[in-house]
């Protein structure tokens, strides 16, 4: 099991690892060894998440997400395969907490009347700064 919180657990079969050949530098090693990782998880199909989570991971996943509802994570950073498999567990771990946090509401508040007051003096003042520019003594 896979502990997300304390009130989240992931069984292990849940997730899908699948090796590819990783891309970039990294001279013969990269043309003979699979070390990028392609983790694939089901967040439609999860039993082990709860539906509002599950509706805030879809939409946090954005471009992971496939049609089916499947986020893919594909780690190749390090050249050991066992390095990319953690840090592409670790990143659905962090993408999932994310998903657990449910943000306040913002309730609309109104300016108080000194604030409108403060706003109107500063207006003016300085509106009154500005007609002080432009004209020559004794022009008017």
């Amino acid at each position: 099991m896979i502990r997300i919180n304390d009130q989240i657990e992931l069984d292990e079969r849940e997730i899908e690892e699948s090796f590819v050949r990783a891309a970039g530098p990294g001279g013969q090693n990269v043309n003979k060894v699979s070390t990028a990782v392609q983790l694939r998880f089901d967040v439609r199909r999860s039993p082990s998440l709860p539906n509002d989570v599950a509706i805030r991971l879809m939409k946090l996943a954005g471009s992971r997400l496939t049609n089916d509802g499947v986020i893919v994570i594909t780690a190749q950073a390090h050249r050991s395969q066992q390095r990319n498999r953690e840090e592409a567990l670790a990143r659905l771990v962090e993408l999932i907490r994310q998903a657990t946090y449910v943000e306040k509401p913002r309730r609309a508040t109104r300016p108080t009347l000194a604030s409108k007051a403060r706003r109107l003096e500063a207006k003016s003042r300085r509106g009154a700064i500005k007609g002080l520019r432009g004209r020559k003594p004794g022009e008017e």
